[in-house]
C-alpha cells in the first residue's frame, strides 16, 4: 500500500498540471480548513448531481455539439469550481461501487463495496442516513438501475455490487421517501439468484411498506406531497431507462424525475436529492461519442430543474454537481483529422449504438437482411454513406470493406452475447467508430480511468468546494456545511446484516 500511495502522489503532480488553468479559477482552500469549513447557515436543500463517467472531455464535447444561439450547460455557469481525485482504497483506478461509497460516506473502501469499510465488518454512515436522522427527506434519482452501484451506495450496505437481489432488498426498509428512474435490476428473474434466498417481489414488498409505486407520467404527477414514491419508467433488460438518444415520448425523462421529486420531498425541514446521469458512463464504455453527449446534455437539464427550484431559495438551497470516475479517455481531437473536428457530424447519428446492435440482433434472428440493406440502415442511422448531407460522410471501398467485415462477424455471433463489454456487436462497434473519427473524436479505453474529475458548486457553501482534493472530501464538505453527523462514526454490524430487508 506504501508504494501505492507514492505512484498515486507523483500522477496526481502530473493530473494537477495538466489542469492547472481550470484550477487557477478556483480560490484556494488550505489542508486544515477544506474538510471541515463550514458556512455561516446549513442549506436546507441540497442536491448531489452524479454524472457516472462524466469527466471535462465529456461535459466539453456535449456543450460543443449544442446549436449555434442555443445555451450553454446550466452545470458551467456554477461559481464555485474543483476538481476531485477517483483512485479506490486498494486500486488506482475505481468502480462506481468504490466510487459511490466515497461520494454517499466520505469514506475509501474497496472495489465493488457498497458503503462498507473495506474489511466488510464495518458499514459506512451515508448521508441520506444522515439527513433522515435530522428529520429531513431523502430523494434517489437514477438513468441505470435503481439498485445499482451509484445509487445503492446512498441506501444500501453491501460487500459485493454484484448481490443486487439483496441490495434492493434494502429499499423497502430503507427510509428513503422518492426514489425514481430505472427498475430494480435485482428484481429481474435471472437477478434474484444473487440473494442468498428469495424473500419476495420488491414491487410487492414496496408497496406493503407504502410505497405509491407509478410507472407512467400522469401517475407520477398524481402522488401527493408527503407519499413515499418508487416511480419507474420503460427499462431494459438491464432495469435502465433508455439513451437520451432512443428515449420515446411516453417514456419519462431523468429532468422529470428530477421535477417530481423536488414536489414530493419538498418541505419545512429540508430535503437531500441524489440524481445520477448513469448512462453517461454506459455510452463511454461503448465509446459512443453522440449517446454520451445526449445523455449529458439531458443530465443538464435535470440540473436546469434544481436551479429552478435554488432561485425560489437561494438562502437556503445548495447544489453539487460531479462525476464518480471518468470513463474511455474520451479527447476532442484525434490523429485522424488532427486540428480539424467536426463534432457536429455526431449529430448524423439518431439513435445510439445499444439500440443499433438491438437492430442488427433482429436482423441475425430473422436472416432478412443483406449487406446493402444493411449499409442503407447505417446510412439512416449514422450518416455514413450520405455524401450529399456532407462530403466526410462518403465511404471509400475500404469503409465498405471494414462495414461488410464486421456485418459478416454480427451475423455469425450468438444473439444470446449480451455482453456489452466485451463482447459489443461487431457491426455497430465499428459504425460508431467510424462516425466518431470523423468527427474528430479519440477514445484511449472501454473502461474507467483514473483521470480527476471535475467539481461545480452553487448555493449555500458552495465556495468550499473549489480547489484540489480527494472525492472523499465531497461528502466531508456537505456533511459539515449541513451540520450532518459526522461520517468518521460507523456502524458496527455483522457481515450478514447488511443483506436483511
Amino acid at each position: 500500500m506504501r508504494h501505492f500511495l507514492t505512484n498515486r502522489t507523483k500522477r496526481i503532480a502530473l493530473f494537477s498540471s495538466a489542469l492547472f488553468v481550470l484550477i487557477l479559477l478556483s480560490a484556494p482552500l488550505d489542508a486544515a480548513s477544506r474538510r471541515t469549513t463550514k458556512p455561516a447557515g446549513a442549506p436546507r436543500y441540497i442536491f448531489l448531481f452524479i454524472g457516472d463517467g462524466m469527466g471535462l472531455a465529456q461535459a466539453a464535447l456535449s456543450d460543443a455539439m449544442r446549436e449555434r444561439g442555443t445555451p450553454g450547460l446550466v452545470m458551467n455557469t456554477f461559481p464555485s469550481i474543483g476538481i476531485a481525485t477517483t483512485h479506490a482504497e486498494n486500486r488506482f483506478i475505481t468502480d462506481s461501487g468504490a466510487a459511490g461509497t466515497a461520494l454517499a460516506t466520505g469514506s475509501k473502501t474497496s472495489i465493488g463495496t457498497i458503503s462498507m469499510a473495506a474489511n466488510h465488518n464495518d458499514t459506512l454512515r451515508t448521508i441520506a442516513e444522515m439527513v433522515k436522522a435530522k428529520g429531513m427527506k431523502v430523494g434517489i434519482v437514477s438513468t441505470v438501475g435503481i439498485n445499482d452501484a451509484t445509487p445503492a451506495c446512498f441506501y444500501a450496505h453491501n460487500a459485493n455490487r454484484k448481490n443486487v437481489y439483496n441490495i434492493a432488498l434494502q429499499m423497502p426498509s430503507s427510509g428513503v421517501d422518492y426514489f425514481g428512474g430505472g427498475y430494480a435490476n435485482g428484481n429481474l428473474p435471472q437477478n434474484r439468484k444473487s440473494g442468498t434466498s428469495f424473500r419476495g417481489d420488491i414491487v410487492d414488498l414496496m408497496k406493503s411498506r407504502n410505497y405509491a409505486v407509478v410507472t407512467e407520467r400522469e401517475q407520477l404527477g398524481s402522488v401527493q406531497p408527503g407519499t413515499r414514491c418508487w416511480a419507474y419508467t420503460a427499462y431494459d433488460e438491464q432495469g435502465a431507462m433508455s439513451y437520451a438518444l432512443d428515449r420515446k415520448q411516453k417514456e419519462i425523462s431523468l429532468a422529470e424525475f428530477t421535477r417530481e421529486g423536488i414536489r414530493l420531498l419538498d418541505n419545512p425541514r429540508g430535503f437531500f436529492m441524489m440524481v445520477e446521469g448513469g448512462k453517461i458512463d454506459w455510452a463511454c464504455h461503448a465509446n459512443d461519442a453522440a449517446a454520451v453527449a445526449g445523455d449529458v446534455r439531458d443530465f443538464d437539464r435535470a440540473i436546469a430543474e434544481a436551479v429552478l427550484f435554488y432561485r425560489k431559495r437561494p438562502h437556503q438551497t445548495l447544489i453539487i454537481v460531479t462525476a464518480d470516475h471518468e470513463c474511455g479517455g474520451l479527447t476532442l481531437g484525434n490523429a485522424a483529422r488532427g486540428y480539424a473536428s467536426r463534432f457536429e457530424l455526431l449529430g448524423y447519428q439518431k439513435i445510439s449504438g445499444e439500440r443499433f446492435a438491438e437492430k442488427v440482433a433482429t436482423w441475425k434472428k430473422n436472416r432478412n437482411i443483406s449487406f446493402p440493406m444493411a449499409l442503407d440502415s447505417i446510412k439512416v442511422y449514422y450518416g455514413l454513406g450520405n455524401a450529399a448531407a456532407d462530403s466526410a460522410l462518403a465511404l471509400s471501398s475500404a469503409d465498405r470493406q471494414s462495414l461488410n467485415d464486421a456485418y459478416s462477424s454480427s451475423m455469425a455471433r450468438e444473439v444470446s452475447d449480451k455482453n456489452r463489454y466485451s463482447a459489443p456487436d461487431a457491426l455497430a462497434t465499428v459504425a460508431t467508430g467510424m462516425l466518431n473519427r470523423r468527427a474528430g473524436i479519440g477514445w484511449t479505453s472501454p473502461v474507467h480511468t483514473a483521470l480527476p474529475v471535475q467539481v461545480m458548486a452553487l448555493g449555500v457553501g458552495a465556495s468550499v468546494f473549489t480547489g484540489f482534493y480527494d472525492n472523499t472530501d465531497i461528502a466531508a464538505k456537505i456533511i459539515a456545511a449541513s451540520q450532518l453527523k459526522p461520517f468518521i462514526e460507523k456502524q458496527k454490524r455483522s457481515k450478514n446484516i447488511a443483506n436483511r430487508p
